[in-house]
């Protein structure tokens, strides 16, 4: 089977050039849609490199912050040596019983000055912030544990109110 091009109609080179015109018609308009899809990639990929540097640079004043805290506070001293003199003394309180501190928590509290309910009682933000830092906590978690409060509680000897909000005791 030979085909030749003398046996093609008016009619089918008619409508051969109709197909022709009309792909090359729709080959125009998806590459100028292509353009318009590529430009919105590109924007993309603009604003999420934008948000990766914010991110950094977040990261980078974060980690500034904190080396300045730790510039700023004094240094630890000995294994609980201020937990063993606050104790002696009957000058601290048992910082375990509020939840989120423990037993290790409540020997790096002491070992950072911090003995009584009265102390954390005390502690502003700002020191909540550099308490945590110090102290290898996530961020804010003195406030999501409410430790304030606890310590509130527990000075006024409301131990049952205690139990009752936040555990056992």
């Amino acid at each position: 089977m030979s085909f030749a091009l003398a046996h093609y109609s008016t009619n089918d080179w008619a409508i051969l050039f109709l197909v022709l015109v009309l792909g090359f018609l729709i080959g125009l308009l998806s590459r100028s849609g292509g353009a318009r899809w590529r430009r919105e990639y590109e924007a993309e990929r603009a604003a999420r490199i934008e948000a990766e540097h914010a991110n950094e640079a977040r990261i980078r004043a974060a980690n500034e912050r904190i080396a300045e805290l730790e510039r700023q506070a004094p240094p630890v001293t000995g294994a609980t040596a201020g937990a063993v003199a606050a104790a002696a003394s009957g000058a601290r309180d048992d910082l375990a019983l509020i939840r989120g501190v423990g037993r290790s928590g409540e020997n790096r509290l002491n070992d950072l000055g911090i003995y009584r309910y009265r102390d954390i009682m005390r502690l502003s933000a700002e020191d909540e912030a550099a308490l945590e830092g110090r102290m290898g906590l996530p961020p804010g978690i003195i406030a999501r544990e409410e430790w304030r409060e606890q310590a509130m509680m527990l000075d006024r000897g409301k131990m049952d109110e205690h139990r009752a909000r936040f555990g056992a005791a």
